[in-house]
């Protein structure tokens, strides 16, 4: 799997490697240590909390205490700090070259795979999740061109022992969900790396995150970006710190979808 530097980096071939190569590349060392460490400081407690108290950081079902998320929403109450990490100009740039220059941001959370954890089925993301309902999406729907894309930050050591996540390599160009015949885990790599790495990928490639084997948790920042006229699966806006809006950047508010006017009324043509 390739993997690149702020020296090597380069968003064109990231991109190119993200639609026509393995579908996914590591950013090496892409944020400081110390800032990732007062990170994960701030997300362990919050889903240490989740145990104790039942709040809404916690997600529902089974598996709740098992894979604990904080949602954008949350993450912005926790630390401004967590959501600006997707403005950093490698993520950003990445982006451009495979989304558009005016992509947005689908959703993001902190996701914490706790010991015992048993790891996922093999899936592709929103907006392809559920093409198994193939007739629901328009005739010819492939993946040439993409509608996804994926950062994960890392914000533990992504181990085989910890589950890091799994993928199958060259997945993403044929759009569709693994069958047995694919032997999905006996074909897939591994995304593993250090505190402060990126990971990207094409969510049109197969996926998952596997068992945690280990006696610790296992945090990352799952980051889902779009193009810009695809309808995120997180609702955003509703209930954020109006501080950060105040005071976010253009990256930003490119990202909650501020420089896509509609739908409005009457619509308006763009602005060259």
């Amino acid at each position: 799997m390739k993997v690149m530097t702020r020296e090597s980096f380069d968003p064109c071939e990231a991109a190119e490697e993200l639609l026509d190569g393995v579908g996914a590349l590591v950013l090496k060392d892409v944020f400081e240590k110390a800032r990732i460490a007062r990170i994960h400081e701030r997300i362990v407690a919050a889903t240490d909390a989740v145990t104790e108290t039942g709040s809404h950081f916690n997600q529902s079902g089974a598996d709740a205490l098992l894979q604990r998320r904080v949602w954008f929403r949350d993450l912005v109450a926790l630390d401004h700090d967590i959501a600006h990490l997707v403005e950093d100009p490698m993520i950003f740039e990445a982006m451009q070259a495979f989304l558009g220059s005016e992509f947005v941001m689908g959703s993001l959370c902190a996701s914490r795979i706790m010991p015992g954890f048993g790891g996922q089925e093999p899936h592709i993301d929103y907006p392809y999740w559920d093409f198994y309902r193939s007739q629901t999406f328009p005739m010819r729907t492939n993946a040439s061109f993409p509608l996804n894309a994926q950062a994960v930050v890392l914000i533990d050591p992504f181990t085989e022992e910890n589950g890091a996540t799994a993928l199958a390599p060259g997945s993403q160009k044929t759009l569709r969900y693994p069958d047995e015949a694919d032997d999905f885990f006996g074909n897939c790599i591994r995304l593993t790396g250090e505190p402060g790495d990126v990971v990207l990928f094409f969510g049109a490639a197969w996926h998952c995150a596997m068992p945690n084997n280990s006696d610790a948790g296992r945090i990352g920042l799952l980051v889902e970006f779009l193009p810009k006229f695809v309808k995120p699966i997180e609702d955003m806006l509703t209930g954020l710190d109006p501080t950060f809006l105040e005071t976010a950047s253009p990256e930003m508010r490119q990202l909650l979808g501020f420089r896509y006017p509609w739908p409005s009324t009457p619509p308006e043509p763009p602005i060259a």
